[in-house]
């Protein structure tokens, strides 16, 4: 045994983890998926609409693009709009992740009889990195994780009396099965009931014909207790048919459509296949994904001597990846709901598990805030912007990032304390991160008071290079009324110059706009820019950040007029 993992480790590797998922929780740069902005629109037009139902959208073809259940969670967090915020529309996602780690850990300290291995779980759980990116945005997966988690959790907590329940359990599963599926999709119906199949025919010791008798009306029950919760949604919906529309055949049978020549071709090749499903799954750990492996390596070659609890762990990720390769659309973020089994298989074989996999991921972390070192390093002495004193971090900051280097290093060479060093050096990535972006989220970040004042009321077109990305200017400009326009195009300041007539438009650091003589900069900031082409991303890792990574963005008034009401397609929708 090396470097066990002790109780004080555990508590102050948990505050670090509480800490990491509050911190910087409002920024627009925390790490996330672009389905926030979507599902901010959603949230923002039926709250304005003032009904719960029908769900409301300016957007072509996205209306019923998810059940109703997170979009009113984001009216109830918001207080109908008035509090708009990504404080208030994240927290519950924090609250529902913090939920799921608690019953983790009850469930896996109950089984395993230790409750540092129940700690264990739940922290290797949250610095998986799918969690933190998809844990704390105002997004689906949190509350589908949890809703679906719980009679799993249920099942390994009580065992025998959950297994042998008549009525209770399925009663209280299928509720939960329910609420998953009004977060997320009716579908995830199939990996559930068939993962609680399994789950039960492990229980009767595969025997079919006990399962058949003792457990398969509870699985039928269950199923059909959940998608009555779910059909909620047409009960209330006053357009059922556009929900049938738009969710049950667009959103999800479109997903068995061939994506390139042939269901059977892309099953086995290209970015849709089976083979990538497994390495996208199992880089749902991020930083840990060598300790995955080395975990279920581990559990390979001890097959023959698995406790029950690990066989139920091993078929719940098993019933997951075989029921999400069968449709054409394949992404390990159909499997996020497995990644508490998974990080429940690394904290019980935690002791017995190789030292290689973690020091892998000593030396990603490594590279990670190297490379965040001197980019911030850079940054704050202008070597890529050109302008002196524009980008400036704290001491604080400088003092955070050196002592996460130290402790890094410390689980390199010290092998008593690499396991639980690289446990922690995944929250200290992410601080890291998040740290090193503080400055563009403060002041540099946002337009002058004055400027937002002035436009109050006005109508402003702004780059969009993701639908409903003007929810995020939204935050930025509040009061003004915003449009889209390809963000490809965001540099051509002549151009837009002579088409709108108040226009957020960029330019690389250090060079000025050119505007013409009846133009006025209204006000000005700095913007880090995304989507970039891999000639880009390439120039970004020879150096040359100031030149892609950042540019300035300036708010024009220009003497051009467009006639209203507004005609032609908005580039947001």
């Amino acid at each position: 045994m090396r470097g066990p993992f002790t109780f004080r480790s555990a508590i102050l590797i948990l505050l670090l983890g509480v800490f990491t998922y509050l911190y910087g929780l409002d920024s627009r740069f925390a790490p996330k998926n672009g389905d926030e902005y979507p599902y901010m629109h959603i949230v923002r037009m039926t709250a304005n609409a003032g009904t719960w139902l029908p769900l409301q959208s300016e957007m072509d073809g996205i209306k019923n693009t998810k059940p109703p259940l997170v979009f009113w969670q984001g009216i109830a967090s918001t207080g109908w709009g008035r509090d708009w915020s990504l404080l208030a529309l994240r927290w519950p996602s924090v609250l529902y992740t913090g939920l799921t780690a608690f019953f983790l850990f009850l469930a896996v300290a109950r089984f395993s009889g230790k409750k540092q291995t129940g700690v264990l779980a739940a922290l290797v759980w949250l610095s998986f990195f799918a969690t933190y990116r998809y844990g704390r945005p105002f997004l689906t997966d949190p509350p589908e994780v949890f809703w679906l988690s719980l009679p799993f959790f249920a099942l390994l907590y009580w065992g025998r009396a959950a297994f042998n329940s008549r009525l209770l359990f399925p009663l209280l599963a299928g509720i939960c099965f329910g609420m998953a599926l009004l977060s997320k999709s009716f579908a995830y119906i199939v990996p559930a009931a068939f993962a609680l199949g399994l789950f039960y025919w492990r229980w009767r010791e595969w025997s079919i014909s006990k399962v058949l008798i003792q457990d398969f009306y509870k699985v039928i029950l269950i199923t059909v207790l959940a998608l009555t919760v779910f059909a909620v949604w047409f009960v209330l919906d006053p357009f059922p048919e556009a929900v049938w529309k738009e969710f049950v055949l667009g959103e999800n049978a479109g997903k068995f459509e061939a994506r390139s020549s042939h269901y059977l071709l892309d099953l086995v090749r290209g970015g849709d296949s089976i083979w990538m499903l497994a390495l996208t799954s199992l880089a749902n750990a991020g930083l840990f994904i060598f300790v995955l492996i080395s975990a279920l390596i581990q559990c390979w070659r001890e097959r023959r001597f698995i406790s029950l609890e690990e066989s139920l762990l091993l078929l719940l990720a098993l019933a997951f990846f075989i029921v999400f390769s069968l449709p054409s659309q394949r992404s390990g973020r159909y499997l996020l709901p497995v990644m508490p089994a998974l990080a429940t298989l690394i904290a019980l074989h935690w002791d017995r598990l190789p030292l290689w996999g973690f020091r892998v991921a000593l030396v990603l972390q490594l590279i990670l805030l190297a490379a965040l070192t001197w980019v911030g390093g850079n940054l704050q002495l202008s070597n890529f912007l050109g302008q002196p004193g524009i980008w400036d971090y704290s001491l604080w900051h400088w003092g955070f990032m050196s002592i996460s280097i130290a402790l890094v290093l410390v689980g390199l060479f010290n092998q008593a304390r690499c396991k639980t060093l690289a446990l922690a050096g995944c929250f200290l990535c992410y601080c890291a991160l998040t740290s090193s972006l503080t400055p563009l989220g403060g002041s540099l970040g946002r337009y002058q008071q004055s400027a937002i004042q002035g436009i109050a009321g006005q109508d402003v077109w702004v780059p969009c290079d993701y639908r409903a990305k003007d929810e995020e200017y939204r935050l930025l400009l509040p009061g003004a009324i915003l449009h889209g326009y390809l963000a490809k195009d965001a540099g051509q300041i002549d151009l837009l110059s002579n088409t709108y007539p108040l226009v957020a438009v960029q330019s690389p650091i250090g060079m000025e706009p050119v505007i013409c003589e009846s133009c006025k900069i209204v006000g000005k900031r700095m913007e880090m820019r995304a989507r970039h082409s891999d000639a880009e991303i390439q120039a970004i890792l020879m150096g040359h950040i100031g030149e892609h990574l950042f540019v300035n963005e300036y708010l024009i008034s220009t003497p051009a007029t467009i006639a209203l009401p507004l005609v032609g397609k908005d580039a947001c929708r």
